[in-house]
This record gives C-alpha cells, structure tokens and sequence, in this order.
C-alpha cells in the first residue's frame, strides 16, 4: 500500500476513525448529466445515505416526493415508502447500459444505479481504497495552477460499481483531495476531471463539499467552457 495512501486516509479523518462509522446521510443539490439524461431538476434537494464499507445507497426523494431510491451493485430498486413495497426494480442494473453514449436517455433505474455508484465513490474516497480487492499505487506528480499534487492510481476490484476500472486521484502536500480522473464507462467513455474543494470537517471525518466535473483535453487539461457535473453538500451527518 501507497504511503500516499497512508497520508491520504489521515487527512481525511484517520483509519480509526472510519472504522467507528457505519454511513453517511448526505443532503445535496447536483445538476448537469441528468439534465442531458432527460432528468432535469431531479436532485436540486435530495439526501443520499451510504455505507461506510459496504457499497449500498439510498436516496429520498427519488423521482416522486414519497419515493425512496436505494441502489446496490446487482440490484437497484425504487420504493414507495407511503405504500411500502417495490414499485421498480432491475437486476444486473449495469448491462442496461450496453450500447449507451452521452446522449443516450436514462430511465429511472439508469440514473439510480449512476447515482448511486458515483455518490458512494464520493462519499467513501479514499477509505474505501483500503477494501479488499483495490490496488494502489503512487505515480508521477502532477502541476497545476502553480500547485504540485501527488497522485494516486487506483485499480477496482470488478465486485465494485464505479466509473471505470482505473482511476486516477490527485492529493495535495497535506493529503487532502483535490481532483479525480475517471472514464465514465456508462456514458460509452469519457475523460472526465473531477474537482473536489471546499473541503469540511463532519464528526472527525473531512469531506469536499463541492466538486465540478470537466472533460479534459489530450495535455490533461480540463476544458472549462463547460460544468459536466456540478455537486454542492449541503449537510452532512455522520452515524
């Protein structure tokens, strides 16, 4: 294991500490893929709960005020929590994607299970690195805006849900996240950046509070005409 890795998960609120959490409840306004995705408006004001170390998440409102979202990586399933049962489920939620591009609509199972996924990535970076299956490792340094950020490849154990197999995160001189590279293999590949700032502390564990999704050019650059992704924590409880 990287000793970058090692700093990464002190800085974030320390390995004894994670240990003591058994999930996140998250309230947070995103916007951008899911406009494109036909789902215009659908999370300006939503909470997502997540495992701390198993991947499973939760999301209410889903959709429709009394329905509650909750996706696991064989199974998503939407619930109406007045009528108390399950009104849509998918199994092996991920084939649905096959043959998508970035145009390609979503249903509502799609953009749970892409929900899901990527908010308890998020939520869980870099702790969860340390679950059996991941692979890690430090490469070369990278420079941006006059600053020098360590990186990190991270491999992904294929029992995992998550953008793409390999991706890359970029720590600052303290350990503290700062940008995220992936492929998001859903929307039939993409090279993505990912900006995680406004970093907060919540009940001992530090978490970035916004982040802004670009596509990046071939120098590795993001292009910033344009917010892919744009995600704002409002909240955050710690149980």
């Amino acid at each position: 294991m990287s000793d970058l890795l090692d700093l990464a998960i002190e800085a974030h609120g320390g390995w004894a500490r994670w240990e003591k959490i058994n999930q996140l409840s998250v309230g947070y306004t995103a916007t951008g893929i899911t406009d494109l995705k036909g789902w215009q408006g659908v999370f300006l004001d939503v909470r997502v709960t997540v495992d701390a170390h198993h991947q499973r998440s939760e999301i209410a409102p889903f959709v429709d005020s009394d329905q509650l979202g909750i996706f696991e990586p064989t199974h998503t399933r939407v619930i109406s929590q007045e009528a108390g049962g399950i009104i849509d489920e998918r199994f092996a939620p991920r084939k649905a994607f096959a043959g998508h591009g970035l145009t390609t609509p979503w249903d509502r199972q799609n953009l749970l299970y892409f929900a899901g996924y990527a908010l308890w990535t998020y939520l869980t970076t870099p702790f969860l690195f340390k679950m059996e299956g991941f692979r890690s490792q430090e490469i070369e340094p990278w420079e941006e805006d006059g600053q020098l950020w360590r990186r990190l490849k991270v491999t992904f154990p294929a029992v995992i849900e998550s953008h793409s197999a390999e991706q890359i995160f970029y720590f600052d001189e303290t350990g503290i996240l700062q940008r995220h590279d992936y492929s998001a293999d859903v929307l039939g590949g993409t090279s993505s950046a990912n900006y995680a700032t406004d970093p907060k502390v919540f009940d001992g564990i530090v978490i970035p509070t916004k982040r802004r999704v670009y596509a990046k050019g071939a120098d590795n650059r993001p292009i910033l005409d344009r917010v892919a992704v744009s995600i704002d924590i409002h909240d955050v409880s710690v149980k």
